[in-house]
């Protein structure tokens, strides 16, 4: 009996995973790219990448000591 009820929940789930990936498949291209990215570019954005998320932590890390002078936070 259980095995009759679950059938149908199976077989909607699947539907809809096959749905899903379809519209997935809309947004991929197998051409090949209109415009070539250069190493310079490529660089460049790495660059930003590594700033953008080592900056805060280089800026909390060399604040440190002046954290630790700070008196604890009254209840």
């Amino acid at each position: 009996m259980f095995s009759v009820l679950r059938r149908p929940a199976l077989t909607r789930s699947t539907v809809q995973m096959k749905a899903a990936q379809q519209n997935h498949r809309s947004s991929i291209y197998s051409k090949p790219p209109k415009e070539k990215i250069g190493p310079v570019q490529s660089i460049f954005t790495m660059s930003v990448f590594a700033v953008t998320l080592l900056a805060p932590a280089g800026w909390i890390m060399h604040h440190i000591p002046v954290y630790r002078q700070r008196p604890p936070p009254q209840p």
